[in-house]
């Protein structure tokens, strides 16, 4: 008997256990459905077509003699070389940056007398030097970029990289397209609470997206999910979302 008692209490506290957890349940969906629909929220969006305004260059020259006094003599001929191609072509020496000489040597394979490989051993001294330009003359370093015959007619082995672009005023540019992305923004959110005639409370939540730099007319492939920074092209685009969230009365 007190078995059948004791079954009795544990099926009533199941039962009500049952009970309990379908009214939190109930109690909790039907809150969320209430906070829900009490919430607008929409995102902006803001691009603008700009142009690079500084360009960077980077080259390289080297020089190979039999003893590194030779090779450096040599590259400090090419240096004074490339100074002046450089100053005759509109670029302030302020502009440019010579990096330290880098040493290194060449090698030279060696064969047995039966033509079998036997290793190898120093040969020559060679000697490197890399160039930086910095300006605001894009017209002028593009042009030298492109054009280095001068140099190479006159022995200096210059290797030359494609130019890098940049803005120099990011920053406001930055400001001004979130100011307009989140006008965007909540121009949108208005227009869908007009026309369903609800009222718009204060904001409850604002995100900004990531900003992106492409090449003009790259379209959104050009996009990355930690923000694109093109530095290849002068003609570029940015792009900026904001996303914001608005309570309803």
């Amino acid at each position: 008997m007190e078995g059948k008692k004791a079954g009795w209490i544990n099926t009533a506290i199941i039962g009500v256990s049952i009970v309990i957890s379908c009214v939190a349940l109930a109690f909790g969906l039907s809150h969320f459905k209430s906070e829900s629909t009490h919430v607008i929220s929409a995102t902006g969006s803001a691009s603008v077509d700009f142009e690079a305004d500084i360009i960077i260059w980077r080259g390289s020259f080297s020089a190979v003699a039999d003893t590194s006094k030779e090779a450096y003599k040599k590259i400090k001929e090419d240096a004074d070389r490339v100074q002046k191609y450089l100053t005759q072509n509109g670029i302030s020496d302020k502009e440019i940056v010579f990096n330290s000489v880098d040493i290194g040597r060449t090698y030279r394979d060696i064969y047995d007398a039966n033509g079998n490989f036997a290793g190898s051993e120093p040969e020559d001294y060679q000697l490197t030097q890399s160039i930086k330009i910095t300006s605001s003359n894009l017209d002028g370093v593009e042009k030298i970029s492109r054009d280095i015959s001068t140099l190479l007619d006159q022995g200096v082995e210059l290797t030359s990289d494609s130019p890098e672009y940049y803005y120099s005023d990011l920053d406001a540019l930055k400001l001004d397209l979130i100011d307009k992305a989140s006008q965007n923004a909540k121009e949108r959110i208005d227009i869908i609470v007009n026309n369903t005639g609800a009222a718009l409370g204060k904001m409850n939540n604002s995100s900004l997206g990531v900003f992106q730099i492409t090449a003009r007319n790259s379209g959104t492939d050009s996009y990355s999910y930690d923000g694109a920074f093109d530095t290849s092209s002068r003609e570029k685009t940015a792009t900026i979302t904001v996303r914001l969230e608005y309570d309803l009365k």
